[in-house]
């Protein structure tokens, strides 16, 4: 866990501006997380591109969970 609490802040929020968001219009996250929503999500890029994508933002979510934290 130090191992993320060591990942500069900028980093993080440039990884989520980059890959998080990428492709810009529309954000593909948000694609991924309707067709999860709607359980369209059943092909395995697709599975694939959601923890691609979504990964930076889980990273963000525990970062900022463990900097609370301490």
């Amino acid at each position: 866990m130090d191992k993320i609490i060591n990942i500069p802040w900028s980093t993080v929020i440039l990884l989520c501006l980059t890959i998080g968001l990428a492709p810009f219009v529309p954000p593909h996250i948000f694609e991924k997380l309707q067709m999860l929503f709607s359980g369209e999500l059943k092909r395995a890029i697709d599975w694939f591109d959601l923890l691609l994508h979504g990964s930076p933002w889980i990273l963000l979510l525990v970062k900022a969970v463990l900097t609370v934290k301490r």
